[in-house]
């Protein structure tokens, strides 16, 4: 991937340090509120919640996996997949066990933590290890732009579905698209290395 991906990348991992240091602070706490009041309940967003949850994820993954070591015989690709979307969400696990974070105070509300947002997270790395394979196949750039927006629009709507649900603060969301991002990056350097050796 081009050099501007992998500077994002860092940017995304600043932006959640940042997140993670300060999302108790009186400023990003009415922040998460302002946002929620605009989200909260609305019934088309939350629609979008599928997408991001563990058992579609699964599903997919498992669908991709045996499409690239069957039709692709790309065994490389399966363990780039395996790391991005499976360690990956270990990694969600474990850092939603280091900060702790209540999630929002709702009637019914999930006891797992807060953040980062795991939908968010896992949505990142998932959707753009796909279009990241399918632009490797197809090698063409207008497919390439149509599938990434793809994906981009359906990894911004699970975010905001988890928020219009009430699940996760605004922050959460944030944090979880910033942290699958980098994820997703260091990722694809590691698969990408075997190109120049």
């Amino acid at each position: 991937m081009k050099k501007g991906f992998s500077v994002l990348a860092v940017f995304t991992l600043v932006t959640f340090i940042i997140i993670a240091l300060n999302f108790d602070t009186v400023s990003f706490e009415a922040f998460d509120l302002k946002v929620s009041s605009l989200l909260l309940g609305n019934s088309f967003i939350i629609l979008f919640h599928k997408i991001g949850e563990t058992k579609f994820i699964i599903a997919a993954t498992i669908i991709l996996l045996l499409y690239v070591a069957i039709f692709k015989k790309d065994f490389r690709g399966v363990l780039f997949i395996l790391l991005t979307v499976g360690v990956g969400n270990g990694l969600n696990q474990l850092l939603k066990h280091i900060f702790a974070r209540p999630r929002p105070d709702l009637e019914d509300q999930l006891s797992s933590f807060s953040f980062p947002s795991g939908h968010a997270q896992i949505s990142v790395m998932f959707l753009l290890t796909l279009a990241y394979l399918i632009s490797k196949w197809l090698k063409n750039k207008r497919w390439d732009f149509i599938t990434y927006t793809i994906m981009l629009i359906l990894i911004f709507l699970v975010g905001l579905s988890r928020i219009a649900e009430g699940r996760h603060y605004a922050t959460d969301v944030l944090a979880g698209w910033s942290i699958g991002y980098t994820w997703f990056m260091v990722c694809v350097l590691w698969y990408e290395s075997k190109k120049h050796k």
